[in-house]
């Protein structure tokens, strides 16, 4: 079901993802809420879609679990890397696709992961590896179609389609539409807005967050790690940082863009129990206010 704000000639299907709860596959990351508490909040917050969250997480077959909550299954994030050997990335998207089928999702959101644990260091990919990863690539979306999913390459800090040359350079080489995620890019040096203003036809899954510029450029000069400038204040609920998050909705609308918009805020909670467990809600809800705020905007 569409989320429908104040205009109720506009509409966008809205998602929330674990992540914005702290949920992340990343090891040491911080204090990991059970499953029932992040999809109820969810749920109590009005939202009728989730994306996965990481492996292990939720059930092999989650449907019965979100259907508790009244939630339905868009899709889910895969990092692995693509580099490396076309076989390796198939088997793991197998498994991937398998888990998001049972569920009844749509799409599978693909990164190129390093192979390293976390998004904080990234070596030097040879032109070689490079033609493997593209081959990877379309073999993924290849294996996800058999699960009846569609494939969407995601830019994302600490992967190796990170920065503005590397998503062009992709958008080239290969044929799979992208994830447009609005905070993944304006870190990486890409402005989300010009992107989707080009390139409208490969846009095919949107996470929207927002960014402190500032933080972010700390982090492409090496100043802060991405798990540092998290914790100092990376993310912002939309609205507050400096993402043109009602332009770029505005772009995508006006190009008749029908897919996901999935609120997506990476957050890292303390792994002291008495941390505030109650700011990924109350952050999710300020962003929904001000899409709520801004749609009246975006016609289709």
């Amino acid at each position: 079901m569409p989320q429908t704000f104040a205009d109720p000639a506009a509409s966008i299907r809205l998602a929330a993802a674990p992540i914005s709860w702290g949920v992340c596959e990343v090891p040491g990351w911080g204090r990991v809420l059970e499953p029932p508490k992040v999809l109820g909040e969810m749920a109590e917050l009005g939202l009728s879609a989730t994306e996965l969250g990481p492996p292990g997480y939720l059930p092999d077959d989650p449907s019965a679990l979100l259907r508790q909550f009244g939630l339905s299954l868009v899709g889910g994030f895969l990092a692995t890397p693509l580099h490396v050997s076309v076989d390796e990335a198939v088997a793991a998207a197998e498994r991937s696709a398998k888990q998001l089928s049972a569920g009844g999702a749509e799409v599978l959101v693909l990164a190129a992961a390093t192979g390293l644990t976390g998004y904080d260091e990234r070596p030097e990919l040879t032109d070689e590896q490079w033609n493997t990863l593209i081959r990877s690539a379309d073999a993924v979306a290849e294996v996800a179609a058999g699960y009846g999913l569609r494939t969407v390459l995601h830019p994302h800090v600490g992967t190796y389609v990170e920065t503005e040359p590397e998503v062009e350079r992709f958008l080239r080489d290969s044929s799979l539409p992208l994830c447009v995620d609005s905070g993944h890019l304006m870190i990486g040096g890409t402005d989300p807005v010009r992107l989707v203003q080009q390139h409208a036809d490969r846009v095919g899954h949107v996470h929207l967050k927002d960014v402190r510029a500032a933080v972010a450029e700390r982090v492409r000069a090496g100043e802060l790690t991405y798990t540092a400038a998290i914790s100092q204040g990376l993310y912002a609920p939309l609205g507050d940082g400096d993402v043109d998050i009602a332009e770029m909705i505005r772009v995508l609308c006006s190009a008749d863009y029908r897919g996901w918009y999935v609120l997506e805020q990476d957050t890292a909670l303390p792994e002291d129990e008495t941390g505030d467990v109650d700011r990924p809600k109350v952050d999710t809800e300020r962003s929904m206010r001000y899409l709520k705020s801004i749609i009246g905007t975006s016609h289709r």
